[in-house]
């Protein structure tokens, strides 16, 4: 019995690994092809057919019912790819013809190229039925929701047409677009489908539904008929020109200001990119979300700034990212005036190489200088790191990284120990071929003028995960003096240890199509106090997540808190701060909701109530979204935190308030206007953008800015700005 046990498995493996095996054959071709969704050349017939897609949602165990066909040709300085995709219907659903739209919102076909094979990162190119375009990064082997970035930008081209019961995709990918090894014969390819018709997405190469649908474990290949050349390498030039009329209300005088600068993105061979920017400018860049933060920690945001994006994750990966990441690009540009404040730091330019030294070596080199500001007594400092990588075993990598800031100069104003700041370390990332195993391991070691011993910072994480169960166990240690100037560190002189547990089940009737168990708890001590218990979360969850794509989660926390300094989480002025050298323990239930984000009308509600250190809190966080597609998006976000503490201590109701409206004219001229209000900052800004795509890559913003005061309503500050930019191919 034991044997045919084994010889079961065995044979299931081999016809798994068969399936995830999957090719299309690239033919070589020398016709001109043009991008339309019809495939009127006649080349399209001698094309390979593939299909044969595996349902990911609401099932994995499935063949798609609506299959689709995929087509692949190549000529010199192109690949091109052709998706017929089979519908119930023709109600097609055209969310927005933004580009870079939400997958979950449209119908749409899209596709990864890892162009590597190396299972850890990988391009993402899609096309939804109006022929509206987006593109993104897949890093970290696609784990989580993380490894997703669609603020990349490239040259390519991509069209849809449709028909009765079926439309087309067509794509165009420049090969100067992209980087891979020459003389590669074969990438790992995958092609995935949102279909709004019929509630279901498909996938070419079958994915476990436990995973992400652009996990990079579970591709199959495109293999070229030919070794594929090196491209003639491009050299782009962008110049920008940004006219700037602007007035801070503290200072009676405006002032108008035109500035330029540029930005160089020079290929070097088909596989590093070097990139140069001098006097960058980003005021066209979209702007932050504002948060209400009633906790101790500091709140992290998404790098949205061109320059940074391109192998963000060679340089930003490092260590954990929710407890110690020794490098976060936004800490660049940005910098404490003598009153504590964060404004804005000039950057005078920087360079950033990037990419591939062959199949199993990654590089990255960054330098980035910004200015003095005397007034603010703010140095000037060069900020770089050096990244070297190498991938081991299947998708496993092993990291080295050196990151030094140093102030460029002597100042009256700069305290010694702030002279400099470097951090040494190495990682060492886990993923198994299957995405079964995944683990993070590191060591880092901080050096300032201080010279401080327990200087430290290290992880060990490990998960597994299967279809119905998900482990995780996390230790984390940072010691009290580990500094990292251009990181996100929440606090240091702590042992985590943090617990994961969940359970998945798959009803095979009714209305749900899987409900997660989750079971977390996340301990911390701290060791220069004799490893006195200083937080305890646990938390319990139960999320069912509906055949209909609807989601609900009920959720139990127990928090303990020793609160070694006081603390006032209203941010108050003058108010008396909850107590320090205290424990508090509280008990906590919260309720979220997200509709369908695919219906013309969602909402996503998250509610939670009960104890807060010494008092109560009430929060509810509600986002209404609607849709006149496909050029009218609006959406209100309406954020409260009632929070109620005995006195004397502070009791406030903090709102955070937030409309906003896309409308796209076309596929390339589309505005946008955000109102944010919130009475914490003390702040109402109206960020209205308007963007014109005249030229591939190429942009004309009109930006207007406003900001107030709102506890007495007077002007704070206002700008506007007309940027051009464009990019010259040479």
């Amino acid at each position: 019995m034991k044997q045919l046990v084994l010889l079961f498995l065995v044979i299931s493996s081999i016809v798994y690994a068969q399936e995830n095996r999957k090719s299309v054959f690239v033919k070589k071709m020398d016709q001109k092809i043009d991008i339309d969704g019809q495939l009127k050349e006649s080349i399209w017939d001698t094309a390979e057919v593939s299909g044969d897609f595996w349902e990911f949602f609401p099932t994995d165990s499935l063949k798609s019912k609506d299959n689709t066909q995929i087509k692949a040709l190549y000529d010199d300085q192109n690949l091109y790819l052709a998706f017929i995709s089979k519908t119930q219907g023709n109600s097609y659903q055209v969310g927005t013809l933004k580009r870079d739209f939400s997958g979950r919102s449209n119908d749409n076909t899209s596709i990864l190229l890892d162009t590597y094979s190396d299972g850890t990162n990988a391009y993402m190119f899609g096309v939804n039925t109006a022929g509206v375009m987006r593109e993104g990064l897949i890093s970290n082997g696609g784990a989580d929701r993380g490894s997703y970035n669609l603020s990349w930008d490239t040259r390519w081209f991509g069209e849809a047409k449709t028909y009765d019961n079926y439309y087309i995709v067509e794509m165009a990918i420049p090969f100067k677009s992209i980087k891979y090894q020459e003389g590669a014969k074969t990438w790992r390819f995958q092609s995935y489908r949102f279909d709004k018709q019929s509630n279901s997405q498909s996938v070419w190469s079958r994915v476990p539904q436990n995973q992400m649908i652009i996990n990079l474990g579970f591709l199959g290949e495109l293999e070229f008929e030919e070794p594929l050349q090196k491209p003639k390498t491009p050299i782009e030039l962008i110049p920008y020109i940004n006219s700037i009329a602007s007035r801070n209300f503290t200072d009676p005088k405006g002032l108008q200001t035109l500035t330029a600068g540029a930005d160089a993105k020079i290929a070097i061979g088909t596989n590093l990119n070097l990139d140069v920017t001098i006097n960058p400018d980003f005021s066209n860049v979209e702007v932050d979300d504002v948060v209400t933060n009633i906790s101790r920690f500091e709140v992290s945001l998404p790098e949205k700034r061109q320059f940074f994006i391109d192998n963000s994750d060679l340089f930003g990966s490092f260590g954990s990212q929710r407890d110690a990441n020794p490098f976060f690009s936004r800490r660049i540009g940005i910098a404490a005036d003598k009153d504590g404040n964060t404004i804005e730091n000039k950057i005078i330019g920087g360079v950033r190489l990037s990419g591939k030294l062959n199949e199993n070596w990654r590089l990255g080199l960054l330098s980035i200088q910004t200015a003095s500001d005397q007034a603010n007594e703010i140095a000037s400092n060069n900020n770089t790191m050096f990244v070297l990588q190498k991938k081991l075993f299947a998708r496993s990598n092993l990291g080295i990284f050196f990151l030094n800031r140093s102030a460029s100069g002597t100042y009256d104003f700069l305290n010694d120990e702030d002279r400099f700041n470097r951090v040494l370390g190495i990682d060492y990332k886990l993923l198994s071929s299957d995405n079964k195993w995944s683990g993070n391991f590191f060591f880092h070691n901080s050096f300032d003028p201080k010279k401080e011993k327990d200087n430290t910072s290290m992880q060990s994480r490990l998960t597994f995960n299967t279809r119905r169960w998900r482990i995780t166990s996390d230790v984390v240690y940072i010691g009290q003096d580990f500094r990292s100037d251009l990181g996100y560190i929440r606090r240091t002189d702590i042992v985590k240890l943090g617990r994961f547990l969940q359970h998945s089940i798959y009803p095979k009737k009714g209305a749900y199509n899987q409900i997660d168990i989750r079971l977390m708890q996340f301990d911390f001590w701290k060791p220069s106090q004799h490893m006195k218990l200083t937080d305890r979360s646990v938390f319990l969850n139960i999320e069912a997540t509906s055949k209909r794509q609807h989601n609900l989660t009920i959720r139990y926390a127990n928090e303990y808190v020793f609160l070694t300094d006081e603390f006032d989480p209203t941010n108050t002025e003058g108010a008396l701060a909850i107590p320090g050298n205290t424990d508090y323990n509280y008990n906590r239930f919260s309720v979220e909701f997200n509709s369908n984000q695919a219906n013309n009308f969602s909402i996503n509600t998250e509610n939670s109530f009960g104890g807060f250190f010494n008092g109560t809190s009430l929060s509810s966080n509600v986002k209404f979204n609607f849709r006149l597609p496909p050029k009218v998006n609006l959406s209100m976000m309406i954020n409260y935190n009632g929070i109620r503490l005995p006195h004397p201590y502070p009791s406030a109701d903090l709102w955070l308030l937030s409309p906003k409206i896309d409308y796209s004219f076309n596929r390339k001229l589309n505005w946008s206007t955000l109102i944010q209000y919130a009475n914490q900052s003390d702040n109402l800004g109206i960020n209205s953008r308007v963007q014109w795509r005249f030229a591939p890559l190429s942009d004309l913003f009109l930006v207007y800015n406003d900001n107030y005061f709102v506890n007495v309503f007077t002007p704070k500050f206002r700008s506007i700005n007309l940027k051009w930019s464009y990019r010259f191919p040479i």
